[in-house]
Parts: C-alpha cells; sequence; structure tokens
C-alpha cells in the first residue's frame, strides 16, 4: 500500500510538465503573424508593396520632440487610445480614419510620423508618390487597393502620405492627367470603405504644407487636422537642449538668451544652427594644419 501511494504522489508532475507545454505553445502562437497572401497576377505588387512596411523602428520617441504637446496628445488621442480601450471607441466615438498635419516646413510634422512608427506599435506603411505609380495602365489603382487590404490584413496599421499634395492634389485641372485622376478616385472610395470591417484599425496620416491644393473630397476623408506651427520661445530652447545635450558647452551660455535671438526659425533650422556650431571648434583647431598634422589630431 505504501508502493502504491508512492506510485500516485508521483504522478502529478508529469501531468503539470504536459500543461506547462501547452501553455508554451499558446504564448508563442500569437506573435507569428501571417503574411499577406495575394495569389495571382497582383502576387508582385503585394512583394513591392511589403518593402515599404517600416519593420526597423526609427528610434524617434515622443521625448525627442520639443514643444507640440497638443500634436503628440491627439495623435495619442487617434492611434494608442483606440488600441488600449476599443469598447470606448465606438459610435460616436469611432476613432479618426484621418489625421493631416499642416505646417510651415521644418516644423516637425515627419518626425512625429517617426515617433508614431515607434512609440504606438503598430504596422507602419511609409507610402510615397513612386510607391503608387506605374507605366502599366490600371496598375496604379491596383497598387492603392493592394495597399489597403495589407494594411487590413495587418491591422492596427497606420498609412503614412508624405506631401499628399503632390499625389492628391485638385481634381479638374487642366494639367490632371487620367491616370492620376483614377488613382485620385481609388484612394477616395478605399478610405471611405476601409471602416467597414469591424475591429480593424486603419488610420491615414498625411502631411503637406500646401493644404489648400489637397482635393475637396480627400480634405473633407482627412477628418482631424493638425496645425503644427513654428516652435514657441519654450520649445526653442527646449530645442536647443536635445541637440547639444551630447555637446559640453560652457557655464555662461544661457540658453534662454539663444532661444530669443532665434525667434522665427523653424525646428530644422534651429538643429542646422546648432550643428553648424558644434562644428566651429573642430574649424578652430585644424585651422592651418596640415592634411598628415590633421590625421594625428585624429589619433589623439
Amino acid at each position: 500500500t505504501v508502493k502504491k501511494g508512492k506510485k500516485k504522489e508521483e504522478e502529478p508532475p508529469k501531468k503539470d510538465e504536459s500543461v506547462e507545454e501547452t501553455k508554451d505553445t499558446k504564448e508563442t502562437k500569437p506573435e507569428e503573424k501571417e503574411k499577406f497572401e495575394c495569389p495571382g497576377p497582383d502576387h508582385e505588387l503585394a512583394e513591392m508593396l511589403e518593402r515599404d512596411i517600416v519593420q526597423k523602428d526609427p528610434n524617434v520617441h515622443w521625448e525627442d520632440i520639443a514643444d507640440l504637446t497638443e500634436a503628440k496628445r491627439l495623435l495619442e488621442e487617434a492611434v494608442v487610445l483606440p488600441m488600449w480601450m476599443p469598447d470606448f471607441f465606438k459610435g460616436i466615438r469611432r476613432p479618426w480614419r484621418g489625421v493631416l498635419m499642416v505646417g510651415p516646413p521644418g516644423t516637425g510634422k515627419t518626425l512625429l510620423a517617426k515617433a508614431v512608427a515607434t512609440e504606438c506599435g503598430t504596422t507602419f506603411f511609409n507610402v510615397s508618390s513612386s510607391t503608387l505609380t506605374s507605366k502599366y495602365r490600371g496598375e496604379s489603382e491596383k497598387l492603392v487597393r493592394l495597399l489597403f487590404s495589407m494594411a487590413r490584413h495587418y491591422a492596427p496599421s497606420t498609412i503614412f502620405i508624405d506631401e499628399i499634395d503632390s499625389l492628391c492634389s485638385k481634381r479638374g485641372s487642366e494639367s490632371e492627367h487620367e491616370a492620376s485622376r483614377r488613382v485620385k478616385s481609388e484612394l477616395l472610395v478605399q478610405m471611405d470603405g476601409m471602416s467597414s470591417e469591424q475591429g480593424k484599425l486603419v488610420m491615414v496620416l498625411a502631411a503637406t504644407n500646401f493644404p489648400w491644393d489637397i482635393d475637396e473630397a480627400l480634405r473633407r476623408r482627412l477628418e482631424k487636422r493638425i496645425y503644427i506651427p513654428l516652435p514657441s520661445s519654450e520649445g526653442r530652447e527646449a530645442l536647443l537642449g536635445i541637440n547639444l545635450r551630447e555637446i559640453s558647452t560652457s557655464q555662461d551660455l544661457s540658453l534662454s538668451d539663444v532661444a530669443s535671438w532665434l525667434e522665427g526659425y523653424s525646428g530644422a533650422d534651429i538643429t542646422n544652427v546648432c550643428r553648424d556650431a558644434a562644428m566651429m571648434t573642430m574649424r578652430m583647431r585644424i585651422a592651418g594644419l596640415k592634411p598628415s598634422e590633421i590625421r594625428s589630431l585624429g589619433r589623439e
């Protein structure tokens, strides 16, 4: 009787091991994403679009962007919160299907898109006009349709179109070609029909410097519009601190005074000023030296 009891006590650990194995297999299954398959003649077009999926993180975080707190809040509300609270974003609170970032050049519109790709964890499609154009008749419309069907397959996903005014200008102009008009109409149809599948979040994020050149129908579909202004005095000071954080500066340097001198500068202009200032010490060091002497300085 004692031996039988020992055998019964030794049996349960074997069952636990099998349970642990099933747990491991269940945990590994959701991580694997099925690849988008497009049988037929459109297989090569689908492979070409998959190259535009950003697989590596651009390594741009919200902290790397100075100021623009309202723009960052709206992008988090449009992309992140619907994934965290899907039951809340229904009906009249449904998520935005299109977001348009408008502002002067160099204010950080593309940088915000990179931060969305890094922070939000969605499948990010970086699309340009060269991606959706083809020399063959009818192929550009197929590319637009495949792009949105692929975005629904890898949902939640974000489609970023930089300089959208070059792709979707106003229809009916004298210089408009028939092929570009068909691409615009297909893009408008796909943006209107992409919310038909419930539970799959696909958002179009666009950026432009000329919002008045965009077609009116597309402007209506880009429901949320965010204005990205020139940086304020606090934003300029924060930009100087971000750009000069890896460089040792003098203790007498006042970033607030420098920020007041840079009024009217964009974020890209301030970055170029900081880069130029960081090169001045090297220019002073190598002034009047021969190439051999400059190489010896690099070894020190």
